[in-house]
């Protein structure tokens, strides 16, 4: 997720200094194995849930390469 951004993510993990980006990161993580648990398990009626954790997913995707943009802004900036 987001390769261009690797050595910030690493950084953000490491440092633990923005809590809402570890929270998400945490979050997207636990979300993906949940789809790919259901996914290899799919009975039909599950199809609904894993559409809806995937929309999840892709919701704190989003917020999380917001986060990025906004840490690699300040970064650039020479905080």
């Amino acid at each position: 997720m987001f390769p261009e951004y690797r050595e910030l993510i690493t950084r953000l993990k490491g440092e633990g200094t923005n809590n809402r980006f570890l929270s998400l990161f945490e979050k997207h993580n636990e979300l993906d194995h949940q789809v790919k648990a259901l996914e290899s398990h799919d009975a039909g009626g599950i199809h609904t849930e894993i559409e809806t954790l995937k929309k999840e997913k892709l919701r704190i995707k989003d917020e999380l390469y917001a986060i990025l943009r906004q840490e690699a802004a300040t970064a650039s900036s020479g905080k």
